[in-house]
Formats: C-alpha cells, structure tokens, sequence
C-alpha cells in the first residue's frame, strides 16, 4: 500500500499538525507514505509504485503534477477534476447552483465597473476567482469603490453581499461526518483559527452535504453564513486545513484507508 501525499512546506510560525498525524496514521496501519513537494521539483512515479496521491498542495506546480499522476492512471483522493475544479470559484459555483446547493446570486465580469448597476439592490463581495484563505476579498457599497479594484486580467467574481446573522462557520465532512466549527474573521491567532467546535443547523448540515453530493466527494470544507436564518454556501476547498476538527488526521487516514479496500 504506497500513498503519495503532494504538500508544501509551511513556515515555522504557520503550524499544521493535521497532516503529520494523518501521514502517522497511515503508516501505523502498514502504509508506505512519501511527501511529495511539487514546488520544490518532483516527479510522477512509475506505473505499480504507488497506489494513490493525496492532493493536499494546490499550487500551480502541484496541480501540474497532480496532473501527471491522473494521466498516468494513479487514483487521486480528492479526484484531479474536482480538485481542479474547486481552483476556479465561478465553475465551483455553478456547479453546487445546479446542483440545488443555496448559493448568493453571482456575476463574473473582466471589469469591476461592469457591476455598478447591482449595487442598486444593495453591496457585493467581491473575490478573486481563483483565491484562498480570504485573499483579496472586498466588500463594495460604491461604484467609486469599483474602480479601484484590479484583479490583474483575471476574470472577476462577484456575490451580493449577505451580513451574516453570526460568527463565520467553517463546516467540515469527513466520509459521512459532519463537523461545525465557528470562528472569529480575522483570526489574530492559531487558537482563534481553530475555532470551536458548535452544533450544526440541520439547514445548515444540509446545505453542506449536498455541496459534496453536487460534486460527488465526501471530505471537503464549505464555508457556509445564515442571513434572516437561511443558509448560504460561499465558498468550498477540496481539501481544506480541517482546523478544528477532533483528530482530523486519525480520520482522514481511515477515509483513504476505506478508498484502499483495508
């Protein structure tokens, strides 16, 4: 059983137990694990070498790589398309919108002036469309607001704005479980990014399966608001940090234990 993980090196003040423990774990039940550093130049092995690639790291190297290993025949957990998917915010969202998945309405636009008109009925949030861990993200009240916005080139998300009725949550699933963990946004330390642990809403629960059932996984991460009590799902990652969740690592390890048949 030989597991390739693709990561990247996190410096020392940015610390990231959940990957070291599921790579312990792995190895506790008789797995050969390799980290794999994309950035740093690496190669797919040869056909019958490994049996499967974690995608954690999404950069542009890792995905290149990522995209060796899914043409070489080498199984990918996540699956290389919805990896690459979930990069691209516009496609990910249509594709949880189709899916009957509770999304704000959304514009993509080359020019941030093109959204002038929709300020009528109230702000937007804008984001890059290939953005993460809160990047670039900006509120806009204003048209003059608009133009100083630049997204070098890239295409333009943007989502009518809904104040939250609470603390972000940040909801994570594992297989079949389901966990809820509220957060302060900014955090200012690692323990306000770990959030705690909270019951979830059923609304909420529901709206957090169904984005996997839209994309046909069941380990990901959705960032999900309530506004006037519904539930809104505004972001989703492949393979998130799963900060928060209780021995994470332990439960990612049986997840692809289970896609391995042991």
């Amino acid at each position: 059983m030989k597991i390739d993980v693709l990561l990247v090196r996190h410096p020392a003040n940015r610390p990231s137990p959940v990957m070291p423990a599921m790579i312990e774990h792995l190895e506790a039940a008789g797995a050969t694990v390799r980290r794999v550093y994309p950035d740093e130049g690496a190669t797919v092995p040869a056909p019958g070498e490994v049996d499967l690639v974690v995608l954690k790291s999404k950069t542009p190297a890792a995905l290149e790589l990522a995209r060796q290993y899914h043409e070489a025949g080498i199984a990918s957990f996540n699956t290389y398309p919805v990896t690459v998917l979930c990069r691209d915010k516009i496609a990910t969202t249509r594709a949880l919108e189709q899916g009957g998945v509770p999304v704000p309405t959304t514009w993509a636009v080359q020019d941030a002036t093109e959204l002038a008109t929709h300020l009528a009925d109230g702000p937007l949030i804008v984001k890059p469309y290939r953005g993460s861990q809160g990047r670039g993200i900006e509120v806009v009240r204003t048209p003059e607001e608009l133009g100083g916005i630049d997204h070098g080139g890239d295409v333009i998300l943007a989502q009518r704005y809904m104040e939250p009725d609470g603390k972000d949550r940040k909801i994570y699933r594992i297989g079949d479980e389901v966990f809820c963990v509220e957060r302060v946004w900014p955090p200012t330390n690692y323990e306000e990014k770990l959030g705690r642990l909270v019951e979830i809403p059923p609304a909420v629960e529901a709206a957090a399966r169904a984005s996997g059932d839209a994309l046909g996984i069941d380990t990901y991460g959705v960032d999900i608001i309530e506004h006037h009590g519904e539930p809104y799902v505004v972001d989703l990652s492949s393979f998130p940090g799963f900060k928060g969740v209780p021995d994470a690592g332990a439960r990612l390890a049986r997840r692809i234990l289970t896609l391995l048949g042991r």
